[in-house]
Protein backbone atom coordinates (compact mmCIF):
# COMPACT_ATOMS: atom_id res chain seq x y z
CA UNK A 1 0.00 0.00 0.00
CA UNK A 2 1.15 3.56 -1.47
CA UNK A 3 2.34 5.74 1.74
CA UNK A 4 2.68 8.71 -0.55
CA UNK A 5 0.44 11.25 0.40
CA UNK A 6 -0.77 14.54 -2.31
CA UNK A 7 1.74 17.23 -0.33
CA UNK A 8 4.81 14.69 -0.91
CA UNK A 9 3.65 13.67 -4.56
CA UNK A 10 3.41 18.23 -5.69
CA UNK A 11 6.36 18.80 -3.41
CA UNK A 12 9.04 19.33 -5.75
CA UNK A 13 7.97 22.39 -8.21
CA UNK A 14 8.92 22.73 -12.10
CA UNK A 15 12.10 25.14 -12.57
CA UNK A 16 11.64 26.95 -15.97
CA UNK A 17 15.08 27.15 -17.88
CA UNK A 18 17.02 30.65 -17.58
CA UNK A 19 19.01 31.39 -21.48
CA UNK A 20 20.70 34.34 -20.37
CA UNK A 21 22.17 32.22 -17.80
CA UNK A 22 24.35 29.82 -19.59
CA UNK A 23 26.28 30.79 -22.77
CA UNK A 24 25.21 27.67 -25.66
CA UNK A 25 27.48 29.37 -28.57
CA UNK A 26 30.46 27.34 -27.91
CA UNK A 27 28.52 24.17 -27.60
CA UNK A 28 26.83 25.30 -31.29
CA UNK A 29 30.04 26.23 -32.93
CA UNK A 30 30.95 22.54 -31.82
CA UNK A 31 28.17 20.98 -32.92
CA UNK A 32 28.18 22.74 -36.30
CA UNK A 33 31.48 20.76 -37.74
CA UNK A 34 30.17 17.48 -36.25
CA UNK A 35 27.26 15.41 -38.05
CA UNK A 36 23.64 14.13 -37.98
CA UNK A 37 21.36 16.12 -35.49
CA UNK A 38 23.90 17.71 -33.66
CA UNK A 39 25.39 19.93 -37.23
CA UNK A 40 21.37 20.32 -37.94
CA UNK A 41 20.64 21.75 -34.74
CA UNK A 42 23.43 24.57 -35.14
CA UNK A 43 22.63 25.07 -38.91
CA UNK A 44 19.04 25.68 -36.97
CA UNK A 45 20.49 28.03 -34.77
CA UNK A 46 22.69 30.11 -37.44
CA UNK A 47 19.07 30.13 -39.15
CA UNK A 48 17.22 31.87 -36.31
CA UNK A 49 20.20 34.13 -35.84
CA UNK A 50 19.92 35.27 -39.56
CA UNK A 51 15.87 35.70 -38.87
CA UNK A 52 16.91 37.98 -35.87
CA UNK A 53 19.60 39.79 -38.01
CA UNK A 54 17.18 40.64 -40.91
CA UNK A 55 15.27 43.68 -39.32
CA UNK A 56 12.55 43.01 -41.99
CA UNK A 57 11.56 40.19 -41.03
CA UNK A 58 8.30 38.94 -38.95
CA UNK A 59 9.16 36.14 -36.86
CA UNK A 60 6.39 33.80 -35.57
CA UNK A 61 6.67 30.47 -33.16
CA UNK A 62 4.52 28.11 -33.07
CA UNK A 63 4.02 25.56 -29.97
CA UNK A 64 2.73 22.41 -29.41
CA UNK A 65 3.35 19.34 -27.20
CA UNK A 66 3.45 20.09 -23.57
CA UNK A 67 6.48 22.53 -23.30
CA UNK A 68 5.41 24.64 -20.39
CA UNK A 69 4.84 22.03 -18.06
CA UNK A 70 7.94 20.99 -18.71
CA UNK A 71 10.15 23.80 -18.09
CA UNK A 72 10.15 25.91 -21.23
CA UNK A 73 7.91 29.08 -20.53
CA UNK A 74 10.96 31.64 -19.19
CA UNK A 75 12.70 30.93 -22.21
CA UNK A 76 9.83 32.04 -24.18
CA UNK A 77 9.12 34.92 -22.61
CA UNK A 78 13.01 36.35 -22.70
CA UNK A 79 12.52 36.02 -26.41
CA UNK A 80 9.31 38.27 -26.18
CA UNK A 81 10.89 40.42 -24.17
CA UNK A 82 14.12 40.90 -26.25
CA UNK A 83 11.67 41.20 -28.98
CA UNK A 84 12.63 38.01 -30.42
CA UNK A 85 9.58 37.28 -31.35
CA UNK A 86 6.57 38.76 -33.09
CA UNK A 87 4.00 36.43 -32.73
CA UNK A 88 2.76 33.04 -31.29
CA UNK A 89 0.16 29.93 -32.72
CA UNK A 90 -0.26 27.85 -29.92
CA UNK A 91 -2.11 24.57 -28.83
CA UNK A 92 -4.36 25.25 -26.24
CA UNK A 93 -3.17 23.29 -23.57
CA UNK A 94 0.28 25.43 -23.67
CA UNK A 95 -1.02 29.12 -23.48
CA UNK A 96 -4.04 28.31 -21.33
CA UNK A 97 -3.51 24.88 -18.78
CA UNK A 98 -0.01 25.73 -18.77
CA UNK A 99 0.89 29.07 -19.49
CA UNK A 100 -2.30 30.65 -18.21
CA UNK A 101 -2.20 28.60 -15.49
CA UNK A 102 1.13 29.69 -13.98
CA UNK A 103 0.16 33.08 -15.06
CA UNK A 104 -2.48 32.95 -12.16
CA UNK A 105 0.03 31.14 -9.41
CA UNK A 106 -0.14 27.72 -9.77
CA UNK A 107 2.88 25.19 -10.38
CA UNK A 108 3.43 22.42 -12.64
CA UNK A 109 5.62 19.11 -10.30
CA UNK A 110 8.23 16.72 -11.06
CA UNK A 111 6.76 13.30 -10.67
CA UNK A 112 9.05 11.03 -7.97
CA UNK A 113 10.43 8.08 -10.21
CA UNK A 114 10.43 7.56 -13.59
CA UNK A 115 7.15 7.03 -15.79
CA UNK A 116 8.37 3.43 -16.32
CA UNK A 117 8.43 2.38 -12.94
CA UNK A 118 6.29 4.99 -10.84
CA UNK A 119 5.74 4.83 -7.64
CA UNK A 120 2.76 5.87 -7.59
CA UNK A 121 0.02 4.36 -10.21
CA UNK A 122 -2.27 6.59 -12.29
CA UNK A 123 -5.89 5.43 -10.35
CA UNK A 124 -3.88 6.39 -7.00
CA UNK A 125 -3.35 9.72 -8.64
CA UNK A 126 -6.63 10.01 -10.05
CA UNK A 127 -7.93 9.66 -6.62
CA UNK A 128 -5.97 12.47 -4.97
CA UNK A 129 -7.25 14.70 -7.64
CA UNK A 130 -3.67 14.66 -9.82
CA UNK A 131 -3.28 15.08 -13.34
CA UNK A 132 -0.41 13.72 -15.05
CA UNK A 133 1.64 14.46 -18.26
CA UNK A 134 4.25 12.23 -18.68
CA UNK A 135 6.96 12.56 -15.65
CA UNK A 136 5.23 16.36 -14.41
CA UNK A 137 2.14 16.60 -12.53
CA UNK A 138 -0.65 19.33 -11.49
CA UNK A 139 -3.33 19.65 -9.11
CA UNK A 140 -6.57 19.06 -10.48
CA UNK A 141 -8.32 21.55 -7.83
CA UNK A 142 -6.13 24.32 -8.95
CA UNK A 143 -6.92 23.28 -12.85
CA UNK A 144 -10.23 23.64 -12.38
CA UNK A 145 -9.75 27.24 -10.73
CA UNK A 146 -8.28 28.06 -14.12
CA UNK A 147 -11.63 26.57 -16.01
CA UNK A 148 -13.62 29.13 -13.71
CA UNK A 149 -11.11 31.75 -14.29
CA UNK A 150 -11.27 31.54 -18.09
CA UNK A 151 -15.42 31.68 -17.93
CA UNK A 152 -15.02 34.76 -15.48
CA UNK A 153 -12.88 36.10 -18.56
CA UNK A 154 -15.74 35.09 -20.79
CA UNK A 155 -18.36 36.65 -19.01
CA UNK A 156 -16.62 39.64 -18.62
CA UNK A 157 -16.41 40.31 -22.49
CA UNK A 158 -19.80 42.10 -24.92
CA UNK A 159 -21.03 39.09 -26.05
CA UNK A 160 -20.03 38.58 -29.63
CA UNK A 161 -17.34 36.39 -32.19
CA UNK A 162 -13.78 36.75 -31.13
CA UNK A 163 -10.82 35.54 -32.46
CA UNK A 164 -8.46 33.19 -30.12
CA UNK A 165 -6.26 36.05 -30.87
CA UNK A 166 -8.59 38.64 -29.36
CA UNK A 167 -9.58 35.83 -26.40
CA UNK A 168 -5.86 35.27 -25.25
CA UNK A 169 -4.97 39.28 -25.48
CA UNK A 170 -8.04 39.20 -22.78
CA UNK A 171 -6.51 36.92 -20.93
CA UNK A 172 -3.23 38.19 -20.87
CA UNK A 173 -4.83 41.45 -19.73
CA UNK A 174 -6.52 39.55 -17.22
CA UNK A 175 -3.16 38.41 -15.54
CA UNK A 176 -1.80 42.74 -16.13
CA UNK A 177 -4.66 43.47 -14.16
CA UNK A 178 -4.60 40.65 -11.41
CA UNK A 179 -1.19 38.84 -11.44
CA UNK A 180 1.38 41.09 -12.73
CA UNK A 181 3.89 39.94 -10.35
CA UNK A 182 3.84 36.30 -11.99
CA UNK A 183 5.41 34.93 -15.12
CA UNK A 184 3.82 34.27 -17.84
CA UNK A 185 3.86 33.88 -21.94
CA UNK A 186 0.86 35.95 -22.26
CA UNK A 187 1.42 38.54 -19.91
CA UNK A 188 4.83 38.88 -22.30
CA UNK A 189 3.05 38.82 -25.09
CA UNK A 190 0.49 41.55 -24.07
CA UNK A 191 3.04 43.87 -22.68
CA UNK A 192 5.46 43.42 -25.65
CA UNK A 193 2.13 43.89 -28.23
CA UNK A 194 2.79 40.31 -29.38
CA UNK A 195 -0.50 38.11 -30.81
CA UNK A 196 -0.79 34.99 -29.43
CA UNK A 197 -3.29 32.84 -31.26
CA UNK A 198 -4.54 29.35 -30.47
CA UNK A 199 -6.48 27.59 -33.61
CA UNK A 200 -8.02 24.81 -31.29
CA UNK A 201 -8.83 27.31 -28.87
CA UNK A 202 -11.71 24.90 -27.07
CA UNK A 203 -9.08 22.19 -26.32
CA UNK A 204 -8.13 23.09 -23.43
CA UNK A 205 -9.21 24.87 -20.27
CA UNK A 206 -10.65 27.62 -22.17
CA UNK A 207 -13.15 25.05 -23.81
CA UNK A 208 -14.50 24.46 -20.61
CA UNK A 209 -14.75 28.33 -19.76
CA UNK A 210 -16.38 28.38 -23.02
CA UNK A 211 -18.70 25.88 -22.65
CA UNK A 212 -19.86 27.09 -19.00
CA UNK A 213 -20.27 30.60 -20.43
CA UNK A 214 -22.32 29.40 -23.44
CA UNK A 215 -24.43 27.11 -21.03
CA UNK A 216 -25.33 29.68 -18.34
CA UNK A 217 -25.85 32.50 -21.04
CA UNK A 218 -28.26 30.25 -22.84
CA UNK A 219 -30.94 29.08 -19.65
CA UNK A 220 -30.78 33.14 -18.71
CA UNK A 221 -31.37 33.65 -22.30
CA UNK A 222 -28.69 36.09 -22.79
CA UNK A 223 -26.38 36.59 -25.94
CA UNK A 224 -22.74 34.83 -25.20
CA UNK A 225 -18.79 35.14 -26.34
CA UNK A 226 -18.19 32.50 -29.08
CA UNK A 227 -14.60 31.63 -31.20
CA UNK A 228 -14.59 32.91 -34.55
CA UNK A 229 -11.99 30.35 -36.39
CA UNK A 230 -12.54 32.43 -39.61
CA UNK A 231 -11.38 35.26 -38.13
CA UNK A 232 -8.57 33.92 -36.34
CA UNK A 233 -7.50 32.81 -39.97
CA UNK A 234 -8.22 36.17 -41.63
CA UNK A 235 -6.08 37.99 -38.49
CA UNK A 236 -2.77 35.58 -38.90
CA UNK A 237 -3.00 36.25 -42.79
CA UNK A 238 -3.05 40.20 -41.90
CA UNK A 239 0.79 39.58 -40.76
CA UNK A 240 1.82 38.05 -43.78
CA UNK A 241 0.21 40.99 -45.73
CA UNK A 242 0.87 43.68 -43.52
CA UNK A 243 4.88 42.24 -43.69
CA UNK A 244 4.61 42.37 -47.01
CA UNK A 245 2.79 46.02 -47.68
CA UNK A 246 6.40 46.84 -45.65
CA UNK A 247 8.47 45.16 -47.75
CA UNK A 248 9.46 42.66 -45.66
CA UNK A 249 9.70 38.75 -45.39
CA UNK A 250 8.28 36.31 -42.65
CA UNK A 251 10.55 33.02 -40.60
CA UNK A 252 8.82 30.25 -38.19
CA UNK A 253 10.91 29.10 -35.28
CA UNK A 254 8.34 25.75 -34.83
CA UNK A 255 8.59 23.50 -31.50
CA UNK A 256 7.44 20.22 -32.41
CA UNK A 257 4.39 20.03 -35.05
CA UNK A 258 0.30 19.71 -35.15
CA UNK A 259 -2.00 22.47 -36.05
CA UNK A 260 0.03 25.37 -35.21
CA UNK A 261 2.93 24.30 -37.68
CA UNK A 262 0.34 24.09 -40.29
CA UNK A 263 -1.88 27.20 -39.49
CA UNK A 264 0.86 29.35 -39.67
CA UNK A 265 2.41 27.59 -43.12
CA UNK A 266 -1.22 28.31 -44.61
CA UNK A 267 -1.08 32.28 -44.28
CA UNK A 268 1.27 32.22 -47.44
CA UNK A 269 -1.68 30.45 -49.23
CA UNK A 270 -4.13 32.79 -47.51
CA UNK A 271 -2.37 36.11 -48.38
CA UNK A 272 -1.96 34.62 -52.28
CA UNK A 273 -5.63 34.33 -52.68
CA UNK A 274 -6.75 37.81 -51.09
CA UNK A 275 -4.16 39.75 -53.45
CA UNK A 276 -5.69 37.64 -56.39
CA UNK A 277 -9.31 38.56 -55.12
CA UNK A 278 -8.61 42.10 -54.68
CA UNK A 279 -8.77 41.85 -50.80
CA UNK A 280 -5.76 42.64 -50.15
CA UNK A 281 -3.93 46.22 -49.39
CA UNK A 282 -1.29 45.21 -51.88
CA UNK A 283 -1.64 45.54 -56.33
CA UNK A 284 -3.28 42.73 -58.21
CA UNK A 285 -0.13 40.38 -59.70
CA UNK A 286 2.11 41.62 -56.02
CA UNK A 287 3.46 37.76 -55.58
CA UNK A 288 3.60 36.79 -52.21
CA UNK A 289 6.96 35.47 -50.87
CA UNK A 290 6.77 31.93 -48.98
CA UNK A 291 8.09 32.19 -45.64
CA UNK A 292 12.10 32.86 -45.86
CA UNK A 293 12.59 31.70 -42.86
CA UNK A 294 11.92 27.99 -41.37
CA UNK A 295 12.98 26.11 -38.23
CA UNK A 296 11.40 22.98 -36.99
CA UNK A 297 12.39 21.05 -33.74
CA UNK A 298 10.38 17.82 -33.63
CA UNK A 299 10.83 13.92 -32.61
CA UNK A 300 7.76 12.74 -34.98
CA UNK A 301 8.57 10.61 -37.90
CA UNK A 302 7.84 11.92 -41.97
CA UNK A 303 7.64 7.66 -42.84
CA UNK A 304 4.02 8.07 -41.73
CA UNK A 305 2.77 11.27 -43.62
CA UNK A 306 1.46 12.96 -40.71
CA UNK A 307 1.93 16.76 -40.82
CA UNK A 308 4.24 16.81 -37.35
CA UNK A 309 6.82 14.91 -39.22
CA UNK A 310 6.19 16.48 -42.82
CA UNK A 311 9.58 18.05 -44.02
CA UNK A 312 9.70 21.71 -44.71
CA UNK A 313 11.09 20.99 -48.00
CA UNK A 314 7.65 19.08 -48.59
CA UNK A 315 5.97 22.48 -47.96
CA UNK A 316 7.74 23.82 -50.38
CA UNK A 317 6.16 22.16 -53.13
CA UNK A 318 2.60 23.86 -51.80
CA UNK A 319 4.38 27.04 -51.97
CA UNK A 320 4.57 27.71 -48.35
CA UNK A 321 8.54 27.46 -47.34
CA UNK A 322 11.85 28.39 -48.82
CA UNK A 323 14.19 25.84 -48.68
CA UNK A 324 17.20 27.86 -49.19
CA UNK A 325 17.09 28.64 -45.48
CA UNK A 326 15.09 26.04 -43.70
CA UNK A 327 16.14 23.36 -41.62
CA UNK A 328 14.17 20.55 -39.92
CA UNK A 329 16.14 19.05 -36.54
CA UNK A 330 14.98 15.34 -35.47
CA UNK A 331 14.78 15.35 -31.83
CA UNK A 332 12.95 16.60 -28.49
CA UNK A 333 12.24 19.98 -28.09
CA UNK A 334 12.74 20.24 -24.77
CA UNK A 335 16.39 19.52 -25.29
CA UNK A 336 17.38 21.12 -28.17
CA UNK A 337 14.82 24.73 -27.99
CA UNK A 338 17.45 25.90 -24.90
CA UNK A 339 20.47 25.66 -26.46
CA UNK A 340 19.22 27.20 -29.68
CA UNK A 341 17.70 29.82 -27.70
CA UNK A 342 20.39 30.51 -25.85
CA UNK A 343 23.10 31.03 -28.82
CA UNK A 344 20.50 33.44 -30.40
CA UNK A 345 20.36 35.36 -27.29
CA UNK A 346 24.14 35.65 -26.36
CA UNK A 347 24.94 36.17 -29.89
CA UNK A 348 22.43 38.92 -29.65
CA UNK A 349 21.45 40.10 -33.16
CA UNK A 350 17.88 40.60 -31.50
CA UNK A 351 19.37 44.05 -30.47
CA UNK A 352 18.82 45.82 -33.54
CA UNK A 353 15.31 44.29 -34.05
CA UNK A 354 12.31 47.14 -33.84
CA UNK A 355 9.30 46.21 -31.61
CA UNK A 356 6.83 45.43 -34.21
CA UNK A 357 3.58 45.65 -31.46
CA UNK A 358 1.89 43.39 -34.34
CA UNK A 359 -0.90 43.08 -31.77
CA UNK A 360 -1.90 46.68 -32.27
CA UNK A 361 -2.78 46.21 -36.33
CA UNK A 362 -6.24 45.04 -35.43
CA UNK A 363 -7.30 47.83 -34.14
CA UNK A 364 -8.14 48.88 -37.76
CA UNK A 365 -11.67 48.77 -38.77
CA UNK A 366 -10.76 46.61 -41.84
CA UNK A 367 -9.95 43.91 -39.62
Amino acid sequence: MSTWTKADLLANPVEHVDITAFDARPMLDAWAKTAFQARNTARAAEIYSMMLADTGCAVILTLAGSLVSAGMKRAVCQLIEANAIDAIVSSGANVVDQDFFEGLGYRHYIAPGSPDAPPVDDPTLRGFGIDRIYDTYIDEDELRVCDDTTKAVFDSLEPGAYSSRALLAAFGKHLEDHHPQNESILLSAHRKGVPVFCPAFSDCSAGFGIVMHQAERARLGKPCVTIDSGRDFFELTRIKLCTMEKGGDTGLLMLAGGVPKNFVQDIVVSSELLIEKGLADLPAGTETPMHKYAIQLTAADARDGALSGSTLREACSWGKVDVVHEQMVFGEVTTLFPLIASDAYHRGAWKARPERRLGEIYAAARV
